[in-house]
């Protein structure tokens, strides 16, 4: 089924439309729901996240090294089918994506668990 370049034009500025009254939307729709609460919305402010910047690069990495990893293996493995392996290209960006997700999950857990011991901890394994 082909799609008309005319419905393309019609529905691309609609959809753009319904998405940025939707988000308007729903943004006044919460405070409003702050404001009926008692709680000022002007003092809620998105609070900063300090392992943002290490997660994304994280992902990245790893997408980098599915795609790389992907375009060898289509270019040495899979030279005599003559075409891409588009399942390849986007399996191994999940896999690796995901990989440095999780990766970025166990630095944060070291961060937090090494935050929360105290200062005067003492190993049960020191007490022998």
């Amino acid at each position: 089924m082909e799609v008309s370049g005319e419905v393309v034009g019609i529905l691309v500025p609609l959809s753009f439309f319904a998405m940025v009254f939707g988000i308007v939307y729903l943004a006044k729709r919460e405070k409003l729901a702050m404001i009926e609460r008692g709680m000022d919305p002007r003092r809620y402010k998105p609070q900063s996240a300090p392992f943002q910047n290490l997660k994304w690069g994280l992902l990245l990495i790893g997408a980098g090294l599915g795609l790389f990893l992907a375009s060898v293996l289509d270019r040495t493995l899979f030279i005599e089918t003559k075409r891409h392996n588009e399942a390849i290209y986007a399996s191994l960006v999940a896999i690796f994506g995901g990989l440095g997700l999780f990766i970025s999950y166990l630095i944060e857990k070291k961060e937090v668990l090494d935050k929360a011991k105290p200062a005067a901890y003492i190993e049960e394994k020191d007490l022998v």
